[in-house]
């Protein structure tokens, strides 16, 4: 097993590895997700605007300039995977994220996890006004 960090446009599963040096190239599989059973947009609307949450918090809560990007995705797919990508925190929970094969799934588990971060800077900032 072997960490890699990568940037790309499109999830891919490596198959075989080919040549070592100068680097590594390897054969890959291409990775589509699942077509989804359901409207991911009410889901999609839900995790933005949770996003938007922890973003404002976070500046209050630092008293600094934190935006997110004007050209933050808006469908369900391509928002799933930002936000998987730009969550930081535990490396295997991104890395899961990541992994999962059905936009509603990253999307209800990305939710899950800014709910809880919201609740967590909300607290933090009221605690921190009361105190001010």
């Amino acid at each position: 097993r072997m960490k890699m960090v990568t940037l790309g446009q499109q999830r891919f599963r490596i198959l075989e590895y080919l040549r070592e040096k100068p680097y590594r190239v390897g054969l890959v599989e291409w990775i589509e997700d699942k077509p989804p059973e359901e409207d991911l947009r009410p889901l999609g609307t839900e995790v933005e605007q949770l996003l938007r949450d922890v973003v404002h918090l976070s500046a209050k809560l630092t008293a600094q300039k934190i935006e997110l990007p004007e050209d933050l995705p808006t469908l369900p797919v391509e928002l799933s995977y930002w936000v998987a990508s730009n969550l930081h925190g535990v490396a295997s929970e991104q890395q899961t994220l990541l992994e999962m094969q059905k936009t509603a799934d990253r999307l209800r588990r990305e939710a899950e996890i800014l709910a809880s971060t919201r609740n967590h800077l909300a607290a933090r900032t009221a605690l921190k006004d009361a105190l001010d």
